[in-house]
């Protein structure tokens, strides 16, 4: 069967929008292996403070660590997540070049595996959520730094 220059023009058409997921979900790997290396570096900063106190400090302190440590899982859960929804793109890029140049139909398989992909990197989302919402919350300035000194503000 003799390719056409029309056919592989419309394969590459039609495997762009899988293609721009790509770029997004690497996007987004970058910002999740970003969040996850300052969760890191709090928790070392953390592990060497824990030590050092004692009393209401240190289960400050000891609470923060048990956050930061579920801010971990969550957002590795996200990467794999995310990973696992680039592999599939890569899948679904593959099929419409397999079925754009033998002619064989994989509608179902391709349509399936969209799905797939979008799902993934929806529950990634969500997890990603999850996560900022943990970090604002630690991140709240507890109340005895809030103490006014101006009893009329």
């Amino acid at each position: 069967m003799a390719l056409g220059q029309g056919d592989i023009i419309t394969v590459l058409q039609t495997a762009l929008a899988p293609a721009f997921l790509l770029v997004a979900v690497g996007g987004m790997l970058s910002l999740f292996a970003g969040r996850l290396a300052r969760i890191i570096d709090r928790s070392r900063i953390l592990q060497n403070l824990f030590i050092e106190t004692e009393g209401h400090e240190h289960q400050c302190i000891v609470d923060e660590l048990h956050d930061l440590q579920l801010r971990i899982k969550i957002v590795n859960s996200a990467i794999y997540l995310s990973v696992i929804s680039a592999i599939v793109a890569c899948i679904l890029i593959g099929l419409l070049f397999v079925m754009g140049l033998t002619g064989i139909n994989l509608s179902g398989v391709i349509a399936g595996a969209f799905i797939i992909a979008m799902s993934l990197l929806s529950i990634a989302l969500v997890q990603f959520l999850r996560e900022v919402r943990i970090g604002v919350r630690d991140f709240m300035i507890r109340e005895e730094f809030l103490e006014r000194s101006d009893p009329q503000k």
